[in-house]
């Protein structure tokens, strides 16, 4: 059991899926390449009639190989949030190491370099994956180290999590906002910092506040809000960055005003 703390800042216990399960997912998802590369073989003997020692035949190979290790598991694990028919049938889930949802990048960082490094070109067959597996306390393969990924056990799906609500005088200025260059560190850092602002003095608060909020501005490029605290610019950044990476979902009307002293950003406001 692992915990995560999620893109709301809420601690997440979830199973960490090891090598039997996780083997056993991947040979189902192996059966299921080999029959796709069977019919790509069919329709590249079709196509070129069988000449082998056409241009065709060597490029409509390439891409069929290119097609079955790397496009078969970029294509499920981002059409499937993280999941394959392999990893469907065992309950197993690719999510962030902060506990999201993985997106096409997570998903092509983990299908290359799972072709080229833990299973196939230099991975003899699947004895790096093992040894990296063995080696972390996450059971991480080399993709998952880079795509920053981790394989758990999810047997069903998991509600939608508390959602962060920004103050509403900084929502227009976060919804213009270019979060690509947000790196999930960084992010990481700021949620941490949301869940525990009240704990810290108000020196504490100040300090690390304005350094994550100077960070998060430069890399996001934007120049940073004036006349706003730290805790209200880093939460409508976190809130705009859900609410993006989430499905639509239609909230409650709410009316809203800080009180005396609040930082007028809150965490934890529950949808089901």
């Amino acid at each position: 059991m692992a915990e995560f703390t999620t893109g709301e800042a809420v601690a997440l216990q979830l199973p960490v899926a090891r090598i039997p399960t996780r083997a056993a997912a991947f040979v189902l998802d192996l059966i299921l390449q080999i029959v796709l590369g069977i019919v790509l073989l069919i329709v590249v003997m079709l196509v070129t009639r069988g000449d082998d020692s056409s241009p065709w035949f060597a490029a409509l190979m390439l891409v069929s190989l290119v097609t079955v290790l790397v496009g078969y598991p970029v294509f499920w694990e981002t059409v499937l949030r993280g999941a394959s028919p392999g990893k469907l049938a065992l309950g197993l889930r690719v999510v962030r190491a902060d506990g999201g949802p993985v997106d096409f990048r997570h998903a092509l960082t983990r299908g290359l370099t799972g072709a080229i490094v833990d299973f196939w070109m230099l991975g003899l067959f699947g004895l790096i994956a093992v040894a990296s597996s063995v080696c972390s306390p996450h059971a991480r393969r080399v993709g998952d180290v880079l795509a920053g990924t981790v394989v758990v056990h999810i047997r069903q799906q998991l509600s939608l999590p508390a959602l962060a609500i920004p103050p509403a005088w900084l929502t227009g200025w976060s919804a213009g906002l270019e979060l690509t260059g947000l790196p999930e560190d960084l992010a990481l850092a700021v949620r941490q910092y949301l869940t525990r602002v009240d704990s810290l003095t108000p020196g504490a608060q100040h300090e690390i506040g304005q350094a994550l909020v100077t960070a998060v501005c430069a890399r996001i490029g934007s120049p940073v809000p004036s006349g706003y605290p730290p805790v209200q610019i880093l939460g409508s950044v976190i809130a705009e960055r859900q609410r993006r990476s989430l499905p639509a979902v239609p909230l409650p009307p709410m009316s809203y005003a800080p009180a005396r002293g609040s930082s007028g950003f809150r965490v934890g406001a529950n949808i089901d």
